[in-house]
């Protein structure tokens, strides 16, 4: 008898999941779920709002380190710079040119 029932028991299961899935189906279609607030709109202002917050971070930014970027001063300072950093004396990066010697010749153009 109880392979009878075990065995009657799998038409039942499937008859009831079909009855499930058909009012799941209905009970969907009559009550729909409220619309996603991943909407086009929703970007939108989400992205404006990054925008504005990405401004007032630049601006306070600015703001707090803009004196580190102004205009030096006119007159430079007259004492040099400190003893410890530039201990060799500073000469030109290129030699002078020497006085026997002129300047080279224009280079000819190219011809394709």
């Amino acid at each position: 008898m109880g392979d009878v029932l075990l065995a009657l028991s799998i038409p039942v299961l499937v008859f009831g999941g079909g009855i499930y899935a058909a009012c799941d189906c209905w009970w969907r279609r009559r009550h729909p779920a409220p619309p996603s607030p991943y909407t086009h709109r929703a970007a939108r202002l989400a992205e404006q709002d990054m925008l504005v917050l990405a401004a007032d971070i630049v601006d306070d930014a600015y703001a707090a380190l803009g004196p580190l970027y102004d205009a030096p001063a006119t007159t430079p300072c007259p004492a040099g710079p400190p003893a410890g950093l530039n201990s060799r004396p500073s000469r030109p990066s290129r030699p002078d040119a020497s006085p026997d010697r002129a300047p080279s010749p224009p280079a000819a153009a190219r011809r394709r």
